[in-house]
């Protein structure tokens, strides 16, 4: 018996001995942890709280202990609630995102001038270097000095160098001391490698006292009593600026010095204890003093190559030479980064699976987009150097010019230059003519061109012969940058204006009702006018009123909602011209006045009004949407968002449309229709005075039948025009009353308008397959 039980147990033993490891890390970790809760909470005595605790504080301390903790605390929904007596208030947000934040710039660059220097080397200092930074400012003793173009002065009205340095410093304390985090003052003799600055300030901590700059011994002063010489510039962080604001009055009193540099070094030194230095944080300010008589092109020493600023430059032609030399050396280093990043990327990608095959070109760009479907294919654009054969107008062939014919000229050029820059000293390109062109844009790299050209080859024994090439060239897509645009608001009114035809009237009521629910109701910062085209014969004595039914609406609106007003004009006209009705309605209102002009089957909303209060710039954009319309539900019958299984691909929903409400009627953007609009009644005036005085008399009344209010901003307007879809604007199906008194183009944008809002391929095939079913049988 007792050995069967060895057996056994020697059975157990074995089966169990892969996990006794295990078993016995699990336990030891266990009991390690179970003491180290017991020492923690043996240290976490405290005297002092059995002390409170006698005193009747211990309660206190243990409730306050279980706060800190928020084991106690659950996070509560607090519904909004809008009290519906009381005015609706449209909350204005602020114009940047960084403001609300409370994110700086990084650096402001102060250059101290003078009268005399201002018109000379204070521009060089604008031209060479103002596009690198955010902000540049020019400061001055002069009382009232005219600021060069482009320059923003600050004049302080007394010269004295002390007197300009502490204003300066006052000025750049209350007007952007909380904006940002730098800043660099210098003199206008003073040139910048300004990338090598902005990366510098990139460099160093923002937390910190820093008196950054070339430092300088006073005379019978110490080493440790330093300050930075103005001529080659300094840096000063925000905090210090802000501890030195308060001393800036007594040390204009106390210290005397003729050198507004030496002035500020005293006044740190003795108001706060801090000197200027060299170095921090492993960042050297490098300088290089220029001797006289110095061409910087033979300039080769290592100080100047790595110099930040450069000093002193008494003419404005020394300083374009300067900052032509480190342009180029600038240059020379960026190809040179290039080229060591594309071998290492040669040289990464024959690692992978794909080998060579995976390398694109040129190596380190994307690859050419990819087409899923061949709605995605991007499509080549032929030309010769006098023609393109892809024409805006949708005309088959077009003159090659402006924009377009420099930058095919600059592609030829380039590839001509390339090639001889390969093939020399063997071989020497000269270019006879384009045989074909080719370019597409491809939104993944930029744009792409193939060329045949024509070539004179000369070899180095002056032996000529032609020879055909293709070449490929690719102009990339480089940092993308934000164009500076007027500034805008959303709390501009909005002043809606709706042509009204006869046929029409039917179909106001139901815009009505849709203005108050998208409009009224929200209170938002909109008014309605309306227009009423009578006809020649309609409307007269003895008459019915085929407006009465929308006049009886609109006092039922205003009734409904105190303190609105929507107002009518009513003109006569036997063929309707929006650009006659528009100068009916632009005399009515202020010239500050932003019109949106609509439809009968428009329906507007906040989103619509904010896109228009956004996109509509005054002297500088009119915006014309493309509204989303709906097809013929007859031909397109409602569908689910899914589809049918097996179902071909549909035509797009409406943009605004709800996936959860089922079913959708498909459509498409109307690019035809232009009859909505946002421009303000100055820039219609401008546009509409420079069409009288083209066009006179008889021509004129001629042109106003065959313009669309677009088309005067198109043709005598030098505003840009921003034409987009916009998703909020869905209009059901409704058929185009095309009248035959229209001009030939805008009959045929109509026409055109009412076949393509019939329906897609899809639906009008299967319409005519049916049909042809039907008569079949």
């Amino acid at each position: 018996m007792a050995g069967l039980t060895t057996m056994r147990l020697n059975s157990l033993l074995a089966l169990l001995r892969p996990a006794l490891p295990l078993i016995l890390g699990l336990s030891l970790g266990c009991s390690l942890s179970l003491l180290r809760v017991s020492w923690v909470q043996g240290e976490g005595e405290d005297p002092c709280v059995e002390a409170v605790g006698d005193l009747g504080g211990s309660q206190n301390l243990d409730s306050r202990t279980r706060l800190d903790h928020s084991d106690n605390f659950k996070p509560r929904i607090v519904p909004y609630y809008r009290d519906p007596n009381k005015p609706y208030k449209k909350v204005l947000r602020t114009r940047y995102i960084q403001t609300e934040l409370g994110s700086r710039e990084r650096l402001l660059v102060a250059v101290l001038t003078s009268r005399v220097t201002l018109s000379t080397l204070a521009v060089a200092v604008n031209r060479t270097v103002a596009h690198h930074f955010p902000r540049l400012l020019y400061f001055t003793g002069q009382r009232g000095a005219r600021a060069p173009a482009g320059m923003q002065v600050v004049s302080h009205g007394d010269e004295r160098p002390a007197w300009l340095m502490s204003e300066t410093l006052r000025h750049l304390h209350t007007h952007f001391g909380a904006d940002y985090d730098w800043f660099f003052i210098m003199q206008d003799d003073t040139y910048v490698q300004a990338p090598r600055l902005a990366a510098l300030a990139g460099h160093l901590s923002i937390n910190q006292d820093l008196y950054l700059g070339r430092a300088e011994e006073f005379i019978g002063a110490g080493e440790q009593a330093q300050y930075c010489h103005g001529g080659f510039g300094y840096l000063l962080s925000r905090s210090l600026l802000l501890r030195l604001r308060p001393h800036l009055d007594g040390c204009r009193g106390d210290i005397l010095s003729a050198r507004p540099d030496e002035w500020l070094g005293r006044c740190l030194i003795d108001s706060l204890g801090i000197g200027c230095v060299s170095q921090h944080q492993g960042q050297q300010y490098r300088s290089f003093e220029l001797a006289k008589n110095r061409d910087p092109e033979k300039e080769e020493s290592s100080a100047f190559l790595s110099a930040f600023t450069v000093h002193p430059v008494p003419e404005a032609a020394l300083m374009y030479r300067l900052h032509q030399r480190f342009s180029a050396l600038e240059l020379e280093q960026a190809y040179s980064e290039i080229e060591q990043l594309q071998a290492q990327i040669r040289n990464l990608t024959m690692l992978t699976p794909e080998g060579e095959a995976g390398l694109s070109w040129p190596i380190g760009l994307p690859a050419p987009f990819t087409p899923h479907s061949r709605f995605e294919v991007l499509g080549w654009d032929y030309f010769t150097e006098q023609h393109t054969f892809s024409c805006a107008d949708g005309a088959p062939k077009c003159p090659l010019q402006g924009a377009s014919r420099a930058d095919v000229g600059d592609a030829v050029e380039t590839a001509l230059e390339q090639l001889n820059r390969r093939y020399q000293p063997r071989l020497r390109f000269q270019k006879q003519r384009l045989l074909n062109g080719y370019r597409r844009f491809d939104p993944a790299r930029g744009m792409e061109y193939t060329l045949d050209l024509l070539l004179e080859a000369v070899t180095q024994r002056g032996h000529r012969r032609a020879l055909a090439r293709r070449v490929s060239l690719l102009r990339p897509l480089s940092r993308v940058e934000i164009l500076p645009m007027p500034y805008v608001t959303e709390a501009t009114r909005v002043q809606l204006v709706l042509p009204l035809l006869v046929a029409e009237a039917a179909a106001a009521p139901a815009f009505l009702e849709a203005f108050a629910a998208g409009v009224l109701e929200p209170r938002e910062h909109a008014l309605l006018t309306l227009l009423l085209v009578y006809g020649p014969r309609e409307g007269g004595r003895g008459a019915p009123d085929p407006f009465l039914g929308v006049k009886a609406t609109a006092a039922e609106l205003e009734r409904r909602y105190p303190g609105t007003r929507l107002a009518w004009l009513a003109v006569r006209a036997e063929v309707p011209s929006q650009v006659r009705l528009m100068d009916v309605v632009s005399k009515k209102h202020p010239v500050d006045t932003l019109f949106f002009l609509t439809t009968v089957w428009t329906r507007p909303g906040p989103e619509v009004l904010n896109r228009c209060r956004m996109n509509a710039i005054s002297g500088w954009q009119a915006f014309f949407p493309v509204h989303f319309q709906e097809f013929n539900p007859t031909l397109s019958p409602p569908r689910s968002p899914q589809g049918p299984l097996g179902a071909g691909p549909d035509p797009p929903s409406p943009p605004g449309a709800d996936p959860s409400r089922g079913a959708s009627v498909g459509g498409r953007f109307d690019r035809q229709a232009s009859a909505e609009g946002c421009f303000y009644n100055a820039d219609y005036l401008a546009a509409r005075a420079r069409l009288a005085g083209e066009l006179a008399g008889l021509e004129e009344e001629e042109a106003l039948e065959g313009l669309e209010v677009m088309d005067v901003f198109l043709r005598f307007s030098g505003l840009h025009l921003f034409r987009a879809v916009e998703p909020g604007l869905v209009q059901k199906f409704s058929v185009r009353d095309c009248s035959p008194r229209l001009s030939e183009e805008l009959y045929h944008r109509c026409r055109l308008s009412n076949l393509e809002g019939l329906g897609g391929r899809a639906q009008l095939a299967m319409a005519l397959f049916e049909q042809e079913q039907a008569n079949s049988t």
